[in-house]
């Protein structure tokens, strides 16, 4: 009988001792554009590679051209509005990405002040990512928010988004700095001049190595996040 308590003592140790991520799998979602969904009918999309790395199930809502400012009938039921693709859950962690279609489709990333503008303001409290990232925390989720891919030294039919684009993520940046909930993952830095690899041929998209790299990113940000 002894012997049997004292089993049943340790087990019971072992359950409070054990780390979050071993009692309960860890509940991540997904949101955001194109960028996410790409090689995803290879198994090699960022929420796949995720998956992966971090050994739990990712819920994906990402839809390709999606952004923040859609507002058609529909749009947000068919995911294209990313303001829109959150689901309530018990979240652990909410990885998202966006604003790049709507300055590159919705003022040409020319004289896009106002509509950067409407996507966060410069000291990262107001617009419509802040109140994305706020209502997923809100929930008690912690945000991954992910930056966009550069292509160094190559050119790309979106070259000429590069200094909207820097300014976006700049505000991004600053929001994050203000929320312990929030990190911000550059990608900024993640092409080597002149390396086509991590680019699909479009030269806007990530090929399936982009995506791999840009998720190990992102994982690396929730173990961080998670104290491992």
């Amino acid at each position: 009988m002894r012997f049997y308590l004292a089993l049943v003592g340790t087990i019971l140790m072992l359950a409070q001792t054990a780390p979050a991520s071993a009692r309960d799998q860890m509940k991540v979602l997904v949101m955001g554009d194109s960028f996410m969904t790409s090689n995803g009918s290879d198994g090699h999309a960022v929420p796949h590679a995720l998956a992966r790395d971090l050994g739990v199930t990712v819920k994906s809502r990402a839809v390709a051209g999606a952004r923040f400012g859609y507002k058609l009938p529909l749009t947000g039921a068919l995911g294209f509005n990313i303001s829109k693709q959150y689901r309530d859950g018990n979240w652990d962690y909410v990885v998202m990405n966006g604003g790049g279609n709507d300055l590159w489709l919705g003022c040409g990333c020319m004289r896009c002040q106002k509509r950067l503008n409407r996507l966060i303001s410069p000291d990262g409290t107001q617009g419509q990512i802040p109140t994305a990232v706020h209502r997923a925390r809100a929930s008690g989720a912690r945000v991954i928010y992910v930056g966009y891919l550069r292509s160094p030294g190559l050119g790309s039919p979106i070259e000429h988004c590069k200094k909207v684009g820097a300014a976006l993520e700049a505000r991004i940046s600053v929001m994050a700095r203000q929320d312990a909930g929030v990190s911000f993952v550059s990608l900024a830095d993640m092409v080597p001049h002149g390396d086509s690899s991590f680019h699909s041929s479009d030269m806007i998209h990530p090929s399936a190595k982009g995506s791999i790299a840009a998720s190990k990113r992102i994982a690396a940000a929730i173990r961080s996040a998670a104290g491992q």
